[in-house]
């Protein structure tokens, strides 16, 4: 309706077009007039087939296009026009830093992003640069897979509903069943992960979703605060769809509260 309505209108005028290759998901940015709208494909061969195919599933009249700008996957080795149209490369790492930077309006001269998708990354910006601190093979790919492998469900929608109604406890071991207190940390905190699976594996679905939904965020959230005490901030900016699910994001929460450091989500 509404958003149709605007894609129509804005078809209608020159425009910029960005792209971004996922190992998942391809996802496309369309600017006219300061105006964004966004739109996800199942990522396919990158080249300029695969470009021209999004651009005629939108109904996008190419003539009125003047650029596009292309991360991620192997875009670097397109060509550097699609019929007269000026592909602009841009490296990956530049591409999480500027586009948390704008999501986000960060103005601070430090900051940590951490990119949350089908594995995770975290890019350090210092005084405008950014740097690749480190990324880790554990996102939303190992979410889906895992679940898919015990549960037969990979859908992150279903995951979600799923993970909302299951307790993990029922799989992980908390730091209050397994040892004295330590230090500060919480004793709800987990010790390990799926460790009650080794003897019972009379678990239920939901429980088994709740509990690998709740370790990836673990492992991303001391990944990132880690990071950020690495580079001295208590901030970390994510972005990604993984990071959006809240049964990911609690697991994420948990760790970072454990060093004071602080999420922020789109």
């Amino acid at each position: 309706g509404q958003r149709q309505a605007l894609v129509n209108n804005t078809l209608q005028l020159p425009m910029k077009v960005a792209i971004d290759f996922g190992i998942t998901n391809t996802d496309i940015a369309i600017q006219d007039n300061n105006e964004l709208i966004f739109h996800t494909f199942s990522t396919e061969k990158i080249d300029a087939a695969y470009i021209l195919k999004i651009l005629s599933e939108l109904n996008i009249d190419i003539e009125k296009i003047t650029h596009i700008a292309v991360t991620g996957g192997k875009s670097s080795d397109l060509e550097n026009h699609i019929n007269t149209i000026p592909i602009i490369k841009l490296n990956e790492i530049q591409a999480i830093g500027y586009g948390a930077r704008e999501l986000y309006k960060i103005n601070d001269p430090k900051f940590l992003a951490v990119s949350t998708g089908t594995g995770t990354a975290c890019v350090a910006s210092t005084d405008g640069e950014f740097n690749h601190l480190g990324g880790i093979s554990i996102g939303g790919g190992t979410l889906q897979g895992l679940s898919n492998l015990i549960t037969g469900i990979n859908n992150p929608n279903e995951i979600e509903k799923l993970s909302a109604i299951g307790n993990k406890n029922n799989l992980d071991a908390l730091i209050c069943e397994v040892v004295n207190n330590i230090g500060s940390l919480n004793p709800d905190i987990t010790a390990s992960n799926f460790c009650k699976a080794r003897e019972n594996t009379n678990h239920i679905i939901e429980d088994a979703v709740s509990a690998i939904s709740n370790m990836v965020g673990e492992v991303i959230g001391t990944i990132a605060y880690l990071n950020a005490l690495l580079i001295g901030v208590d901030n970390v900016y994510f972005i990604g769809r993984v990071s959006a699910m809240s049964s990911v994001r609690n697991g994420v929460e948990k760790r970072l509260n454990l060093a004071g450091v602080t999420g922020n989500y789109i």
